[in-house]
């Protein structure tokens, strides 16, 4: 009998309103979100903080008040993220956040996010024919996802390994192998579509291309996504093959279904997974299949 399926929310990353009106800012605008997605199925919810104009909030108090208001609202597995840029001329201070965070059980984070790799994070722009980011280096040192890795371990928060491409998995594996990361791993593999070219493209042969090489012998649940293009489209497969999913709004607008609101997004993805024959995790479901402590931290 196929596992529960995990949806992940990824409600709001980078993404301006210019696209989509819908990408929460504020505090009390995620928190809200939060909940939406959690009663339309999602068990886990994605965010940045942001300033009041949209732009990255790296602030540990923006931080607690958002996963305060959140875990207020509603009993969603919160996921803050480490930022692509943030402090990147300083490794330990992209994480200095989130492990402060950690200090206080009513603020500490179950996930957070480990890029396994470096990459090229610019944009193609097809019309004029240039890259519009073409400096742009996302950089994740081996020996920087080492310390991330352990100081996790020591804060208690649950890594996800993030994977852009094989070369990802491979030193994931690696990072398992060597007792950094816990089983049962938690692997995002993350696909590209539109102007995005950094990752393997957010088809079937993208996806499939990932799976081939999650490490053998090793216990690890998967959840697919598209940075920059409909996740929509690969639910049906990733629902069949027994894996998860991160939707939202946050990677991609949706355009073609009227800028819909996040929420909207997470339900039909749930829908999509019950007529594969796929139950929605709850986080309960979720806490146990990714080897989370049984209860929630306490408010």
């Amino acid at each position: 009998m196929p596992s529960k399926m995990i949806l992940e929310a990824r409600i709001n990353e980078y993404a301006m309103r210019d696209q989509n009106p819908h990408v929460p800012w504020t505090p009390d605008e995620i928190a809200d979100t939060a909940a939406r997605c959690r009663e339309a199925g999602a068990s886990i919810v994605h965010f940045h903080a942001r300033n009041p104009d949209g732009s990255p909030s790296h602030e540990f108090e923006v931080y607690a008040e958002i996963i305060r208001k959140i875990r207020a609202r509603c009993d969603i597995l919160v996921h803050p993220t480490l930022g692509w840029f943030a402090n990147d001329d300083d490794p330990d201070g992209r994480i200095r956040c989130v492990t402060q965070l950690a200090a206080d059980p009513a603020t500490r984070p179950d996930i957070a996010p480990i890029d396994t790799g470096s990459v090229n994070l610019d944009s193609w722009d097809a019309q004029a024919g240039r890259f519009e980011h073409a400096e742009r280096v996302y950089m994740n040192r081996t020996d920087t996802l080492e310390r991330y890795a352990r100081e996790f371990k020591r804060v208690g928060i649950k890594p996800q390994l993030v994977t852009w491409a094989v070369g990802f998995t491979r030193r994931a594996a690696a990072m398992i192998e060597m007792g950094l990361i816990e089983q049962p791993a938690y692997f995002l593999v993350n696909m590209t579509d539109g102007p995005c070219l950094t990752g393997h493209p957010g088809t079937p042969d993208g996806l499939d291309a990932h799976l081939r090489f999650l490490p053998a012998g090793v216990r690890c649940e998967w959840s697919s996504n598209v940075v920059g293009g409909n996740l929509l489209a690969l639910a049906q497969m990733s629902a069949r093959l027994g894996g998860h999913i991160a939707p939202g709004i946050g990677d991609y607008a949706y355009p073609e279904l009227d800028c819909p609101p996040n929420e909207q997004i997470v339900r039909i993805a749930a829908d999509i997974a019950r007529q594969e024959g796929r139950e929605i995790a709850t986080p309960d479901d979720a806490r146990a299949l990714l080897g989370l402590p049984a209860k929630s931290n306490p408010v």
